[in-house]
């Protein structure tokens, strides 16, 4: 379970900040953004501190002017990318919303509904962002009520009252409640996201902490922390403890002797898809001489549960062995290099194990190697080659 504890509200960019703060890797972001081919903006991450706390502060930085972009192009440039299924799905979800709420206040269509400039590419940014990272814990979301602040703020349609008309518009059927200070505490991205992925609001829900993460907004408000608190957590107590004190990820496995290569293939692909950090397939023999499998999963604390689910729905197996291991990483890093088949993201690990081993996004590659009707070795090439560059 994912708690968004919104004591001062919630915006788009302190989403990512929080869910990065408590565990999504930023390359997670950063390969889902990049994947959408735009250029003129980098992310920027950053540590930051809210008096004695300390948490995350992530930003758009413009490197050239953006155009407008309309509902319509948006929604087509998510569909037509490269995006995992469902980051894909949950992105054109939290768009539409928004945009049905422009169109709403606007009283326009949904093809007249336009998005400018700085607040186009933050946007997007944000909510293909947070959608990565939603989808990378796989978790319930549950929200605190959302802080209403008063006053009003200057936009791109002049002088509004707070909380702006897109925002209430996004909110219909979520809980609010009146913060008491003038400040725009709940954005309209922040209010899309929310009504997009909650699936139920309490004050604070019964379940075992597990991590916390801390997203830091702009302002200075007068009267609380300007942060959204993220707690990722397990409803089974006695599991959760006994899976902190003995490791940082958990190893899932099942015996399976009834299972063709085609139904395992799909069995780890459909792992992989929901959140395993890798799955694989080792032949054994079981009783009475029986070939078989052990497909072993290794995944995040607090997503075991979620997905012992999906190994037990996709085989036929009646069991699920949970080991809780301890891994050493190497440090990673996202970049972007250009080539003549547009921007390719790469991943580079380094850390004191040697030479950092540097690899192009496949699927990033793939799709440039589509577009430009060529073979995914050329374009993985000069990938490499402008890396070196």
């Amino acid at each position: 379970m994912l708690f968004l504890d919104a004591f001062s509200g919630i915006a788009g960019d302190m989403t990512i900040a929080a869910l990065v703060d408590l565990g999504v890797p930023f390359e997670v972001v950063q390969a889902s953004v990049g994947t959408l081919g735009l250029s003129g903006f980098d992310l920027e991450l950053r540590r930051a501190r809210g008096g004695a706390i300390g948490g995350t502060k992530f930003d758009v930085r413009l490197a050239s002017s953006q155009p407008d972009r309309r509902y319509r192009a948006i929604d087509d440039l998510l569909a037509a990318s490269v995006l995992s299924a469902p980051i894909k799905a949950l992105a054109r979800k939290i768009f539409l919303r928004l945009a049905e709420a422009e169109a709403e206040v606007h009283r326009s269509t949904l093809d007249e509904v336009a998005f400018h400039e700085v607040g186009a590419i933050d946007a997007l940014v944000d909510i293909v962002g947070a959608a990565a990272g939603f989808e990378f814990l796989s978790a319930t979301v549950l929200s605190s009520p959302l802080p209403m602040g008063r006053g009003s703020v200057v936009c791109a349609h002049g002088i509004l009252p707070l909380p702006a008309p897109a925002t209430v518009a996004c909110l219909r059927g979520v809980p609010t409640v009146d913060a008491g200070i003038e400040a725009e505490l709940v954005t309209p991205t922040g209010a899309a996201i929310v009504a997009s992925v909650v699936s139920g609001f309490v004050s604070w829900p019964a379940f075992a902490p597990e991590r916390v993460g801390w997203g830091f907004g702009t302002r200075g408000l007068p009267d609380r922390l300007n942060a959204l608190r993220v707690v990722l957590g397990d409803t089974s107590p006695t599991t959760t403890q006994a899976t902190i004190n003995s490791g940082t990820h958990v190893v899932l496995e099942a015996n399976v002797d009834d299972m063709s290569g085609e139904l395992a293939a799909h069995a780890l692909r459909v792992l992989l898809e929901s959140g395993a950090l890798d799955a694989w397939a080792t032949p054994i023999v079981m009783k009475k001489g029986r070939p078989a499998l052990t497909l072993s999963v290794i995944a995040e604390l607090g997503a075991q549960h979620r997905l012992a689910e999906v190994l037990l729905r996709e085989t036929n197996s009646i069991g699920v062995r949970h080991r809780p291991v301890s891994r050493t990483e190497r440090p990673r890093r996202l970049v972007e290099v250009s080539t003549e088949f547009g921007a390719i993201p790469i991943k580079v690990s380094e850390g004191p194990y040697g030479p950092p081993r540097v690899k192009p996004e496949f699927d990033a590659c793939a799709a440039a190697a589509r577009t430009a009707g060529v073979a995914v070795g050329s374009v993985i090439a000069a990938a490499l080659a402008a890396y070196a560059r």
